[in-house]
């Protein structure tokens, strides 16, 4: 028995010491080829290769290799992708540069109706619908909406909600563009240039597949901290059109109401540590969760967010829409 042990610790040391893979049993990774590595790292994961980087030189050699990071670019990108990048960017040094870019600064695609990017840490597609592309109601009646722009913004017409007491904004996007077997998340990616007609009022999102039962829950656009309230001061703009069924006057930019006369925002503030709120991005604007989609990749169709405020029937304004976000779910948030 202890000769037999002994034998086997002295084959596993000689294979070491003849430069074979196998040592005590284990895999010695660092004595495979570099090619070999770099193949066997591209069926991981972005993070797990820059992870893997600092195990030795041949590992951080092939962590660089083009092989690797061809395998996390879509399998679209020889197409529209391509264009899109070669159009306004110069031409890269290597595959993991380029995708890093493409994880930093989204392009335009489909004639700028859609923005694309990848999600840093899977390499799963994200896309952002332009406003163009949304199906606002009243949304060409310059009463109600207003295309503008923003510098800050990735699109170049953005939808400004002057006034509408029916409030309605729908997206979609195809399933066959979202990378499959992935949990995606939709946000409204907006700023608040005024705050009349959401304070306390809840807003139905959902998100589903066209001819299915969507998922709905209930958000409050209006109900964002103070630093950000510090950092992007609201500035009052005139609204134009109220609802003369409760005899609205407008007084310079604003509204004032008949003596005694209430609204659903005169309500006593509540308790909103549960509430679906909108969050500050890096990018400074705000965004708000409207739902969740699994793609299997199994069932495709066309995938509609929606955002509705139309029971209060009340006037709102102060919206300013960048567009609707689709991407992969932070399961840590």
């Amino acid at each position: 028995m202890g000769k037999g042990k002994g034998k086997g610790k002295d084959k596993g040391k000689a294979a070491a010491d003849g430069g074979g893979i196998w040592y005590g049993g284990a895999v010695d990774f660092s004595a495979l080829p570099e090619g070999c590595i770099a193949h066997i790292l591209s069926f991981t994961s972005p993070q797990d290769v820059c992870r893997s980087a600092s195990v030795s030189s041949t590992f951080r050699s092939a962590a660089e290799a083009d092989a690797v990071w061809e395998r996390f670019l879509p399998l679209e990108y020889g197409e529209e992708i391509s264009e899109a990048v070669s159009k306004v960017f110069p031409p890269f040094a290597s595959k993991k540069e380029l995708y890093f870019h493409l994880c930093r600064v989204p392009v335009l695609i489909h004639g700028g109706a859609k923005s694309f990017s990848l999600d840093k840490k899977t390499g799963k597609k994200c896309f952002m619908i332009a406003p163009r592309e949304l199906f606002i109601v009243w949304g060409d009646a310059p009463r109600y909406w207003r295309w503008t722009s923003d510098p800050e913004s990735r699109f170049v017409e953005l939808a400004e909600l002057l006034s509408v007491c029916w409030l309605e904004i729908r997206g979609k996007i195809d399933t066959e563009m979202l990378s499959p077997g992935t949990l995606y998340a939709a946000y409204m990616v907006f700023k608040l240039t005024s705050s009349d007609g959401f304070q306390r009022q809840p807003v139905e999102v959902g998100v589903g597949l066209v001819g299915s039962e969507a998922t709905k829950q209930t958000v409050y656009l209006d109900n964002v901290d103070s630093e950000w309230r510090q950092r992007h001061p609201i500035v009052s703009r005139g609204i134009g059109l109220f609802n003369l069924n409760r005899r609205c006057v407008t007084i310079g930019t604003q509204v004032a109401m008949p003596p005694h006369e209430t609204t659903r925002n005169n309500a006593p503030a509540e308790d909103c540590s549960h509430r679906v709120v909108p969050k500050e991005r890096e990018d400074g604007w705000l965004e708000v969760q409207l739902g969740v989609f699994f793609h299997d990749g199994g069932v495709n169709g066309e995938l509609e967010m929606s955002v509705l405020e139309v029971k209060g029937g009340h006037w709102k304004s102060g919206l300013l829409i960048q567009g609707i976000e689709i991407r992969p779910k932070d399961l840590k948030t």
